[in-house]
């Protein structure tokens, strides 16, 4: 099969190479890829910067996936082949990723494709997705009704929070820069202009000062910071951009809960792989609904162009960017 191997993180290059496609074992499924969904996370991996997630070299890089399944292991249900499925199932240290013609992956980690969407807006879903419905649902049990904000709510995880939020019945806020704000209003949200809005004024004026049920950082850094001072009392502040130190004095005394988000972990631990498996049905059906569907930048790359899609996300393409591996997907 063709595939692009990463052989060293010095220049972080892909080499266009012919291997051997690995046959499903048990509980496996071989999947023939038609898109691959390109993350931070992927061109920080080429890179050397994620040396928490990073395989051994050479490697096949690619976290995201949608295709055909085509083969199906020994103890598998629920899958047969020919199944348009997709999945965050690589990519990472020990899995090989989906910038290959095919991908043999565990099958807890797959679900079958929303039937409404191209293979090209499924690879664009599952790390999102995923780390929306972890932050949302599975961290801070979001109930119909609650305020919700979403600092950066036009990129490439904060559109799809907003979307399953509302999908679910909360009243959802987000941030985004003057330019961006049709985006987040065509997606179900109240906009908010963070480049002439200060948060305290919008606390006051969409919570009359007492802060939001929900607030969901997907920035990280000052954002976050000024995010643990925007859940009213006994609220829930969900990030998936922590990595820096901060102070936790001001939620605390809120009572709040502060929750991560960490996608990646069930991949390197081993441990949940069918929970991301049952999200992902679970998103599925939001988006056949018509509740959830990502916005993709209006570029098309391919295997030969791959290097110019991990530029593209490096340099602030906020949707979601996919690779054509079929390049009719």
């Amino acid at each position: 099969m063709r595939a692009l191997i990463l052989d060293t993180y010095d220049n972080g290059r892909f080499r266009d190479a012919n291997i051997e496609a690995r046959s499903a074992a048990n509980g496996e499924l071989q999947i023939r890829v038609h898109a691959s969904g390109v993350n931070p996370i992927d061109y920080k991996i080429r890179q050397g910067k994620a040396p928490f997630a990073a395989p051994a070299l050479p490697a096949v890089l690619g976290t995201d996936v949608a295709g055909v399944v085509t083969e199906v292991g020994a103890g598998v249900k629920g899958f047969a082949v020919g199944d348009e499925v997709y999945g965050l199932a690589g990519g990472v240290r020990g899995l090989p990723g989906s910038l290959a013609e095919f991908m043999t992956v565990d099958a807890a980690f797959i679900a079958k494709k929303p039937a409404n969407l191209t293979m090209r807006e499924a690879a664009a879903l599952p790390l999102v997705a995923l780390t929306a419905w972890e932050g949302l649902v599975d961290r801070a049990n979001l109930n119909p009704g609650q305020t919700v904000l979403v600092q950066g709510g036009a990129g490439g995880v904060g559109h799809v929070v907003v979307q399953i939020a509302k999908a679910l019945g909360a009243d959802v806020y987000a941030t985004a820069s003057t330019k961006k704000l049709d985006l987040v209003r065509a997606l179900g949200a109240t906009p908010i202009d963070y480049t002439n809005t200060t948060i305290e004024q919008y606390i006051q004026k969409y919570t009359n000062g007492k802060g939001f049920d929900i607030v969901y950082d997907t920035v990280g850094g000052d954002t976050l910071e000024a995010s643990l001072g925007a859940t009213c009392a006994y609220g829930h502040v969900v990030s998936c951009a922590a990595y820096e130190n901060h102070n936790l004095a001001i939620s605390s005394f809120r009572c709040a809960d502060i929750s991560g988000v960490f996608v990646l972990y069930p991949m390197l631990s081993g441990e949940r792989h069918a929970h991301h498996g049952a999200i992902l049905r679970e998103i599925a059906q939001l988006a056949e609904a018509g509740k959830v569907r990502p916005v993709l930048d209006s570029r098309r790359f391919t295997f030969d162009t791959a290097m110019d899609a991990h530029r593209a996300v490096e340099t602030g393409a906020n949707i979601k960017v996919v690779i054509d591996v079929v390049t009719n997907a």
